[in-house]
């Protein structure tokens, strides 16, 4: 059984502002931009109520805000808002607000907004010129939802709210771990470990430790030299695209199409192949597993690994490391020195670095055995990173396949209600 949404709700329902306020009540004041595309509302702006009553959204305590606006509904922009200032709230005119009637559960209201089923219905809807489509008023009294008592919407609001909050928790560790590596990349290729696996202290608590270089203070054991002179430096070139032969034959051929790929460590997968005639016929050359690239045009100063033997465009800078050089530790020294690559780039419509630079850029090199233990203490952030990543993206797909059975009516609740009861 189903029940017009509007049966559950007030659609843009007014407030009687004339009773115990007047124009100096502090109010919240909620813009667009305060509320997120995962439905939280942020920022807990107050305005003075004079300044508001007039040409902004009115909503009270508890109340569920839509964006009705291309591309903030589509977006997922909404939140329930609770904890306004002295309970009233403005807002975007781009809202619309939906208030729970009696006996409906003001969180069931709300994820029901956020499910997915309901963003592409609205979809559908809307009307209005390119980038002003609009979602109507009229929406919510076309639109279905499964007809539920009070106690099993609130039994679906808990298990999503459940899964929200694991959900929050999770982003919040990611977040943390994400700042975490930006310290350690600063920390572990500044002053590195020493023989016992610890970070040394800074300069400034132990001067004796470090020397003056050409790219500053280093630890004493560490060398600066040539890039090129630990790594065999290549480049690489794009084969005519006009001949269908030099496309297509086996060869992973990394170009700009690519540059997603640029956000992780090992590129194992290009868009496109070239083939050994490709090869042939222009100065591109296949690159070893473990060759590290950079771009140095359009995504300026990205990097990541080769994991296998591929060819890469022109649009790219290559080393092969040889023995004093772990890869991965010349990876994540690239990946620190991005905004300096990014600063010198040159240019009016594509910035790019002159290979000129290359052959003039020198790093840090620390011995073998301290690059693989600095390597080693960043990789098991990493690791952290990549797990709790993995486990958002189940928890984030867990959500979406529960609203989108649950809202909908294509599984009954009846079994949900008797496991919260037992």
């Amino acid at each position: 059984m189903f029940r017009l949404f509007s049966e559950l709700v007030h659609v843009n329902p007014k407030i009687d502002l004339s009773l115990d306020v007047n124009a100096s009540t502090q109010v919240s004041f909620i813009p667009m931009s305060d509320v997120t595309e995962t439905g939280n509302w942020i920022g807990h702006e107050e305005r003075m109520l004079g300044k508001v009553r007039n040409g902004f959204t009115t909503f009270s305590n508890g109340d569920v805000l839509v964006a009705k606006i291309t591309p903030c509904f589509e977006n997922g922009k909404g939140a329930h808002v609770t904890g306004l200032k002295n309970g009233i709230g403005f807002g975007s005119t781009e809202f619309h607000v939906l208030r729970a009637r009696d006996g409906v559960s003001p969180r069931f209201v709300y994820h029901v907004t956020q499910s997915e089923h309901f963003r592409r219905t609205a979809e559908a809807f809307m009307s209005g010129s390119a980038g002003q489509r609009r979602v109507p008023g009229e929406f919510f009294e076309r639109y279905f939802v499964p007809d539920l008592s009070f106690q099993e919407q609130n039994v679906i609001a808990q298990v999503l709210d459940t899964l929200d909050v694991a959900i929050r928790k999770t982003d919040e560790i990611i977040e943390k771990l994400k700042q975490l590596k930006q310290g350690l990349l600063h920390d572990l290729l500044t002053r590195g470990v020493d023989a016992s696996g610890e970070l040394r202290p800074p300069q400034s608590q132990a001067p004796h430790l470090y020397k003056e270089s050409p790219l500053g203070l280093v630890p004493n054991e560490w060398t600066v030299d040539l890039l090129d002179s630990v790594a065999a430096r290549g480049s690489g070139h794009t084969p005519s695209k006009s001949v269908a032969s030099y496309w297509n034959g086996g060869i992973k051929w990394v170009s700009l199409a690519d540059s997603h790929r640029l956000d992780q460590i090992y590129i194992t997968k290009t868009e496109k192949e070239i083939s050994e005639l490709g090869l042939a016929n222009s100065s591109a050359v296949k690159h070893q597993a473990g060759t590290v690239i950079l771009s140095r045009d359009a995504g300026v100063g990205k990097s990541a690994i080769l994991a296998a033997e591929m060819a890469v465009s022109q649009h790219f800078i290559a080393w092969l490391c040889g023995q004093r050089l772990n890869s991965l530790y010349l990876y994540f020294m690239l990946q620190r020195m991005k905004p300096m690559f990014e600063s010198i780039a040159i240019g009016s419509t594509i910035k790019t670095i002159g290979l000129a630079f290359f052959k003039k850029l020198k790093i840090v090199i620390p011995s073998r055995a301290e690059q693989d233990r600095i390597v080693e203490v960043i990789l098991s952030n990493e690791a952290a990173l990549q797990t709790h990543s993995e486990e958002l993206a189940k928890l984030r797909l867990q959500k979406k396949g529960l609203m989108a059975d649950l809202l909908t009516g294509r599984i009954h609740v009846t079994p949900l209600l008797a496991t919260f009861e037992a």
